[in-house]
């Protein structure tokens, strides 16, 4: 990695706290400010959160065909201006229409930011240092969300209008100073579409649904996301309190206990996965995310102590965490190995779209199920993790030996004597 290169990633990583800082403010107390503090109900504050994902749906097709012929840095600080508009306008509106449609913008510039910022990390390390880039990524989201929700629920008070309004201007003012930092970046130039005219958007899209490997990796991560990410604050926390009588308290510190696990273990576990084949890797989380549910099944099902049953589902998200950030340092540098060269930004869109898939189908899924049928829950997302394990082991035969190991492909550069950098093959 060049002195510039590392330069632009330390920007990129600051940008991933800062938006992920924003977002912690408002994310956990969306509901409560749409249906209490604005009045207008559980059935609008339940659209709110349907339009943020429709949004993103909407979005993510095109925002990757603009990444690759315009490169990630437009397309982001457009999708931060677009989220600034949304968070500020949300926290002003007083009605249904003008809250949806504050969502949708703030939605819709969320939504692109992912891709943009995971091909900018593409475009600005090697294949050494792509994993801990990610691994990097993935802890500061993280700690800005915990430490942006901490602080904002310090802020905010339920019976002031304005508490909220001020969080949702702070938030706007996050997405604007970043706004400010990304536009100092200074990208290296990669190949981009617009260098090659002859390939259409149609085509695009053909190619990469042409890569078996590829789309064995979006069914993967698809059920990666339903299980897990989609049962977080939908089915998982409905079963809890309704099976297993946790608290709304002892939620918070389950939720608490998955952030720290992440911020404990993430480089801790990045040395054991680096030296490991990505799939395998992902097989083991799916094992783990198994041990997972037996544990919220003894939580909810068993017949311990309160204590016990307490202590059981505060593991079960901490066993989720575990799993995550094995995850983080795997997964979306797979995706940027699998890319042809110049079509990252679209590979990391399409895969965006499928983690919005899950996160939309989870919990209506997830929901009911968690509140009601406590033990059909409990078994079908068992059965959904021992699937990610099948799955990772079917991906693995799918791929090149330097994609599913690729500390290899460094290791015969450095004994040709060659650079460090290994080129993304297309499966």
């Amino acid at each position: 990695m060049t002195r510039a290169m590392g330069a632009a990633m330390r920007r990129i990583h600051v940008g991933n706290a800062l938006s992920a800082f924003g977002l912690g403010f408002t994310v956990p107390y969306l509901y409560v400010y749409v249906a209490q503090v604005r009045g207008l109900g559980a059935m609008t504050a339940g659209l709110v959160l349907a339009v943020f994902a429709v949004a993103a749906l909407i979005v993510l097709p095109f925002a990757g065909r603009a990444i690759v012929r315009r490169g990630p840095l437009p397309v982001l600080l457009a999708a931060l201006v677009t989220a600034a508009l949304g968070a500020l306008s949300l926290g002003f509106a007083g009605n249904a229409v003008a809250v949806l449609l504050s969502a949708g913008a703030l939605g819709a510039g969320q939504a692109v930011m992912q891709p943009a910022l995971a091909t900018m990390i593409v475009d600005c390390s090697s294949a050494e240092t792509r994993s801990r880039a990610f691994a990097m990524q993935f802890f500061l989201q993280n700690l800005g969300l915990g430490v942006g929700g901490l602080i904002g629920g310090h802020l905010v008070d339920a019976t002031r209008v304005s508490s909220f309004t001020l969080l949702f201007a702070i938030e706007a003012v996050m997405f604007l100073l970043l706004v400010v930092v990304m536009a100092t970046v200074r990208m290296p130039h990669s190949p981009r579409i617009g260098d090659a005219p002859g390939r259409s958007a149609k085509g695009s899209w053909k190619q990469l649904l042409g890569n078996r490997a590829m789309v064995q990796l979006c069914v993967l991560g698809f059920v990666l996301f339903f299980a897990c990410y989609g049962q977080f604050e939908s089915g998982l926390s409905a079963y809890g309190v309704e099976a297993a009588g946790i608290s709304t308290s002892a939620l918070g510190t389950a939720l608490a206990a998955n952030t720290a696990m992440i911020v404990v273990a993430q480089f801790a576990v990045l040395k054991f996965v680096e030296r490991r084949r990505r799939s395998r890797v992902i097989a083991v989380v799916g094992l783990i995310w198994a041990v997972a549910w037996v544990a919220a099944g003894y939580a909810g099902l068993g017949h311990g102590s309160q204590e016990m049953a307490t202590a059981a589902f505060i593991s079960t998200y901490a066993l989720f965490g575990l799993g995550e950030a094995m995850l983080s340092p795997t997964v979306a540098p797979l995706v940027a190995d699998l890319a042809p060269v110049g079509m990252a930004g679209q590979y990391n869109s399409a895969f965006a779209l499928v983690k919005q898939l899950a996160l939309a189908v989870g919990p209506a899924v997830g929901g009911p199920m968690g509140a009601a049928l406590h033990g059909p829950y409990v078994v079908t997302f068992l059965l959904f993790s021992l699937g990610i394990s099948v799955l990772a082991v079917r991906l693995g035969r799918q791929l090149t030996d330097v994609q599913d190991q690729p500390w290899l492909g460094r290791s015969r550069v450095v004994s040709r004597g060659g650079a460090s950098e290994a080129v993304p093959a297309d499966a």
